[in-house]
């Protein structure tokens, strides 16, 4: 008997032994180098990463950061002023990636470009879902702009301020949204924000309303402003949608320190007669967005 217990507390110390060996070699912390990367004040860094960026996180707002229009994986920098301490950025990718980098500032850095990517993908740029090639988006805005298709109209007259769409386009996966604004008052018309949400038809009692913001990629003849006695069209390009039932998009413009506020109401049936822009050939480059 004694044999038997002097047994079992042997293998009950080897079974705790064993248990803090791989407790250790699960638990033990790896450590993740910083890259080091320079940027200068007069020129744009580009980091392009093998998956799209979730998250930027900057030490310091001498760091100016922003992800590229239409590129979800490239991410840009440029320092806000020169000179200043050393600092660094952490960057969290879609693939579950955290990179890490340590930024100095030099006026003219050695490499503007950096790879994160594995070799043998070929640092290829994929777009954000639902965008396309900048050049291509504004060639098809000003297509639809200046489109003599009308299709079905949505309008609303308030306040002197005529709002309305009278056209929507789309091509491949994306939607062209012709609105026009016109003042037909003496004082000008400041506009503070365009918005675009998917929203629920009715609200039952003590149920939330629920609705979804649509965000443009790209904006044609962007106006802050409608002068009195005027009128102005605009392009706004969006992810291509249809509504689920029971649903409508809605278009909100809001005056800037005013209370000139306008909405649009669409229903599906309009968005389904979205006509299709014939294939154009974009010519040039578009530079890339300012910090």
């Amino acid at each position: 008997m004694k044999k038997i217990n002097a047994c079992m507390v042997m293998g009950f110390f080897l079974f705790l032994f064993g248990l803090n060996v791989n407790a250790q070699s699960i638990l033990q912390p790896k450590s993740i180098a910083p890259y080091p990367v320079e940027i200068t004040y007069f020129k744009t860094t580009n980091i392009i990463f093998p998956s799209a960026i979730v998250g930027v996180d900057r030490g310091s707002k001498d760091v100016l950061a922003q992800k590229a229009i239409g590129a979800a994986n490239i991410l840009q920098l440029k320092a806000a002023r020169d000179s200043f301490p050393e600092t660094n950025l952490t960057v969290i990718t879609a693939d579950g990636k955290l990179n890490s980098f340590v930024i100095n500032y030099d006026p003219k850095p050695s490499v503007l470009n950096i790879s994160m990517k594995e070799r043998d993908n070929k640092n290829s740029i994929f777009l954000s879902p639902g965008s396309v090639n900048e050049a291509e988006v504004t060639t098809y805005a000003t297509h639809a702009l200046y489109s003599k298709y009308k299709g079905r109209k949505v309008k609303h007259r308030k306040y002197g301020i005529r709002f309305g769409l009278n056209g929507i386009f789309i091509r491949d996966n994306l939607m062209y949204l012709r609105l026009t604004i016109t003042n037909t008052s003496n004082i000008s018309y400041d506009i503070d924000q365009l918005r675009f949400f998917i929203r629920d038809q009715k609200k039952a009692k003590r149920t939330a309303s629920q609705e979804i913001e649509i965000t443009p990629v790209h904006i044609q003849n962007k106006v802050t402003k409608i002068d009195g006695r005027s009128s102005q069209t605009l392009v706004i390009v969006v992810p291509k949608f249809t509504i689920p039932d029971k649903k409508y998009f809605a278009i909100q413009l809001f005056e800037a320190n005013g209370g000139r506020h306008i909405k649009l109401s669409v229903k599906n049936r309009t968005i389904i007669k979205a006509a299709v822009l014939p294939t154009l050939q974009s010519t040039g480059s578009t530079p890339i967005n300012n910090f």
